[in-house]
């Protein structure tokens, strides 16, 4: 059973100390990134991944992306999203076939899996994950990521690979938290900066990705039940 916090306050972007490097990238410890999914539906953090580590995930998306194994986005679910997400790409990753650099984010993810399997008794058995890159333009209208038809994904997650991401480039995810007692809805709005990593509860979280005014690179994926 997830729990909920009592009072509903402005979240904290939490910085980590970065790991230690690209080549030895132990696990990390992930009971905040739980205590948050649990408490408010969502977490963000920063500094959970040494830059290094960072720069060679973001060269190997970009290595594929002119090699064209990146594909169009557009259409989910059998849910025609024309108007609500503009050119998009996406590069989905093999998770029987994981690059070395993957490997280490997949593994981490797992760590995460693992515990919310645990703690919050999450039927959790899988892990999709793909590159995404939204050229100067993108959007994508407020949304949740679990379709009614398909109630697969449970928790998202987001790990964003721009370096100087600065205001004015746009781009921002607005996470739109769950109305209070007297109805109101509170806005968040997250940068796609280089090492920040978000997770919300897929079925829960309504949000959306602001125009962008750059071309913009993620990791997104989802934790799924069979």
């Amino acid at each position: 059973m997830i729990r909920r916090s009592e009072e509903m306050s402005k979240p904290t972007v939490h910085a980590t100390a970065p790991l230690a490097s690209c080549s030895d990238l132990p696990r990390v410890q992930t009971t905040e990134i739980v205590d948050d999914l649990a408490d408010r539906g969502f977490t963000i953090r920063r500094g959970l991944f040494d830059e290094d580590y960072l720069r060679a995930l973001t060269a190997e998306a970009r290595d594929a992306w002119p090699d064209g194994e990146f594909g169009q986005a557009g259409i989910s679910r059998g849910v025609d999203l024309g108007t609500e997400i503009r050119a998009g790409h996406v590069l989905c990753l093999d998770p029987a076939a994981p690059t070395a650099l993957q490997r280490r984010y997949l593994d981490f993810i797992g760590d995460i899996r693992h515990q919310l399997a645990r703690e919050l008794f999450l039927p959790l058995h899988g892990f999709e994950a793909r590159f995404a890159i939204y050229p100067a333009g993108a959007c994508y209208a407020r949304h949740l990521d679990q379709f009614q038809q398909q109630p697969h994904r449970l928790v998202s997650c987001l790990l964003y690979l721009n370096e100087d991401w600065q205001g004015h480039d746009g781009g921002e995810l607005c996470i739109f938290e769950p109305p209070d007692e007297d109805g109101e809805e509170n806005e968040i709005l997250v940068l796609p900066e280089f090492g920040t990593f978000v997770a919300f509860l897929s079925d829960r979280i309504e949000h959306e990705v602001r125009p962008t005014h750059r071309e913009r690179l993620s990791l997104a994926g989802w934790l799924r039940r069979e």
